[in-house]
């Protein structure tokens, strides 16, 4: 049986960026023919030797991306005596990059799947908004970064979670008349509430969806003018309390009313 022509993709991290360029190239000589075999996280002499060990029993090639020159010496010195081919995709790259930019790159494996600090505070945004939606618990109010008040259908839930990914901290409180307002609203600051108003026709026709959605009649309460007259009354009253910038969702997309309450809040 003919042995099949063997790529080793070789890299001291994950790999992923070895492994995507030996496959886009395999694609140009209908890449079925040749067989990849991967080979992440090597870090040591004896990953290599391995490696070497396996590529001399087939047709072969090593396709690698090390950053740590040491190990990278090693691979093409021993690659060389075995007389095996090992190209290095990343070295030629990062020359230019040195030459033409006049900096040193910092020879350091797994960079790109370093979790960065950023990556985390979009994280603990997202859990935030979970925890914080329709009004658990009003404790996280005094501890978002922004809290949204509205009647029910006012997109307070998408809008935190779209501002949970741009990594601000959302809770939000549905403002109904039978249920006064937690404490904590009246104990944040007004320069970080919004209030969200829409109109009645607009209000009337999303309740309507969201009850034959739910296989209910819309002719219930939850979306009558009178009803929504009422809820959309009283959180006016509780707004004006408040003390807080109104922005009308009616017409808008959520991030355009993301821009909008960001730059309010800015102001």
């Amino acid at each position: 049986m003919e042995e099949k022509e063997t790529v080793f993709v070789v890299s001291d991290s994950v790999g992923e960026t070895a492994d995507l360029v030996v496959k886009a190239v395999a694609t140009q000589f209908n890449g079925g023919f040749v067989e990849l075999r991967k080979n992440a996280f090597v870090e040591n002499y004896e990953d290599i030797e391995d490696i070497l060990l396996m590529a001399k029993q087939v047709p072969s090639l090593i396709a690698y991306t090390i950053v740590i020159p040491k190990l990278k010496s090693y691979l093409d010195r021993r690659a060389k005596e075995e007389n095996l081919a090992a190209i290095d995709l990343l070295s030629p790259l990062m020359d230019a990059f040195s030459r033409t930019f006049n900096k040193s790159p910092k020879y350091q494996p797994k960079l790109m799947r370093q979790l960065d600090e950023s990556y985390f505070r979009k994280i603990e945004a997202i859990e935030f908004a979970v925890k914080y939606d329709d009004g658990r618990d009003p404790r996280g109010l005094l501890h978002a970064d922004i809290v949204l008040v509205g009647v029910s259908r006012t997109s307070k839930t998408p809008l935190s979670m779209y501002l949970a990914h741009k990594r601000y901290k959302v809770a939000n409180v549905p403002l109904v008349p039978e249920v006064a307002p937690p404490d904590e609203l009246y104990q944040i600051s007004r320069n970080k509430c919004v209030g969200l108003i829409i109109s009645p026709d607009k209000l009337n026709s999303i309740r309507k969806e969201r009850l034959k959605n739910l296989g209910l009649t819309s002719q219930a309460n939850y979306a009558s003018f009178e009803r929504i007259l009422e809820e959309l009354d009283y959180a006016d009253k509780i707004m004006r309390r408040l003390g807080c910038p109104v922005i009308n969702v009616s017409d808008k997309a959520i991030e355009e009313t993301a821009d909008y309450i960001l730059n309010t809040l800015k102001k």
